[in-house]
């Protein structure tokens, strides 16, 4: 029998209407699926691994003016809720997003890795602003893989290789199922006018520019130096460090940084470490046929 004080690995992941997810979520999912949007809420939707923690903290400088400690008064997933997240008691005492959106003041920023068509639809009623942020595909599969082996909510991802194979086989077993119609279904919303689409590379390449961008959508104004302060507090050198950006404060049992860090390296073109040729061909072809017929396109590296 299982000890316990340590929370062994999750059992296969459970379905919601048909994609891939953690079972807690899936019991959450009738509150998260009536909660009840602010219009003045903005959402941050991701697929996993592809920026969230860094634009979730652009945002909540960007939202206090680019004041440090304001930013330093509570961990990230406490200050940018994530809306299904429920996990169970005895891993950690995090309430569940629903339940922390409800406590929180407007304006709220809300954090999500849904795919589109699992958006509660209150948001789309409120026309509630939304940035989405898309990461090439082959660096999201090697911060995927070291996610799964910190992450104690998942099962075991298997060799890198197999890891692969399932990221390539429609995301069937991955949580949030398929990275291509992922990116491609919020890519496909976007001409709605509330929905900023950004690049993982861009804001690597230049994130002055992306920040502007960030900030003309939302429509503020803010000095000079307050752009570049947030910028500073925002490099992946000083989140890492900073116990309330970088996923520390979670319990061992839910998290083990020892295992790989939550903030792991923050580049592009990581992935050239990790696959080998084959494999990169491989992918190629899979991604080649996957995006046929879309106008969305991913720089593999920076």
């Amino acid at each position: 029998p299982q000890d316990s004080g340590r929370y062994g690995r999750q059992e296969e992941l459970g379905s919601l209407h048909g994609i891939p997810l953690y079972k807690c979520f899936v019991e959450g999912w009738p509150q998260v699926e009536d909660f009840q949007a602010r219009p003045d809420d903005l959402l941050i939707a991701t697929y996993p691994k592809s920026g969230t923690t860094w634009l979730s903290e652009i945002l909540d400088m960007i939202y206090h003016d680019g004041d440090v400690e304001k930013c330093r008064r509570d961990a990230i997933f406490n200050r940018v809720p994530f809306l299904e997240m429920k996990v169970p008691e005895m891993l950690t005492p995090c309430p569940a997003g629903v339940e922390l959106l409800e406590k929180t003041p407007s304006p709220r920023l809300v954090k999500t890795h849904l795919p589109i068509q699992l958006l509660p639809t209150s948001f789309w009623d409120k026309n509630c602003k939304v940035i989405y942020m898309a990461r090439n595909p082959k660096d999201v599969v090697i911060s995927y893989y070291y996610f799964y082996q910190m992450a104690k909510i998942h099962p075991d991802p298997g060799t890198l290789n197999e890891f692969l194979e399932t990221f390539m086989a429609a995301g069937v077993g991955l949580a949030y199922g398929s990275w291509y119609e992922h990116v491609r279904g919020w890519w496909e919303k976007k001409q709605e006018k509330q929905l900023l689409y950004l690049f993982y590379e861009d804001m690597k390449k230049d994130p002055q520019q992306e920040v502007q961008k960030i900030l003309r959508f939302l429509g503020k104004e803010v000095a000079e130096g307050t752009v570049a302060r947030i910028l500073h507090h925002t490099s992946f050198q000083e989140m890492r460090k900073n116990p309330a950006a970088n996923y520390e404060t979670m319990p061992t049992a839910f998290m083990d940084h020892s295992l790989s860090p939550f903030l792991r390296k923050g580049i592009s073109g990581d992935w050239k470490n990790h696959f080998t040729v084959a494999q990169n061909e491989r992918f190629d072809r899979h991604y080649r046929e996957h995006m046929e017929g879309s106008d969305l396109h991913f720089q593999m590296e920076v």
